[in-house]
């Protein structure tokens, strides 16, 4: 194993993503195929919780869902949003069925109203799936089974 900043996984695996612990910060370079491992952080060792959505920032955007070798979909949320309350257990169950097949992503759209801008998001909840840093489709409001699809074409 080799390590990015403290990180977890092989250097130039095609499916490895960068992520940031949630505990200490760390940049982490993590095999999503392992993931159901539980890879720990390289710095704190605390694990890296793949089976559920992923906090990304502002700062962590591009490096974790623009240059992910794995596909993305990433909830632009925020936490007075009750629509966005609604999908979420949406986006919780899709990170655990599609766990070591894809990242899932939370971005609060107040804590990162430059990211929120760059996507042109009006209105949350909006879902956004990438891959290969491109952005393939997005979703609107609730639509849980359009967002089952987009999710089931992309790690088909």
């Amino acid at each position: 194993m080799s390590s990015e900043e403290g990180g977890v996984t092989d250097v130039g695996n095609p499916t490895s993503v960068t992520l940031r612990c949630s505990f200490c910060g760390t940049l982490n370079k993590v095999d999503l195929r392992r993931a159901a491992d539980r890879p720990k952080c390289g710095d704190c060792t605390k694990p890296m919780l793949l089976d559920r959505p992923v906090k990304v920032g502002q700062d962590d955007f591009d490096r974790t869902v623009l240059e992910s070798d794995a596909p993305v979909l990433v909830d632009f949320y925020a936490d007075w949003c009750a629509p966005c309350k609604m999908v979420a257990p949406l986006i919780d169950e899709i990170a655990h069925d599609q766990i070591g097949k894809m990242l899932v992503a939370k971005v609060d759209t107040d804590a990162a109203p430059d990211v929120a801008m760059r996507y042109s998001i009006r209105s949350i909840p909006t879902l956004i799936v990438f891959d290969g840093g491109e952005e393939l489709e997005r979703s609107m409001g609730f639509e849980p089974e359009r967002v089952r699809a987009l999710v089931d074409k992309v790690v088909a």
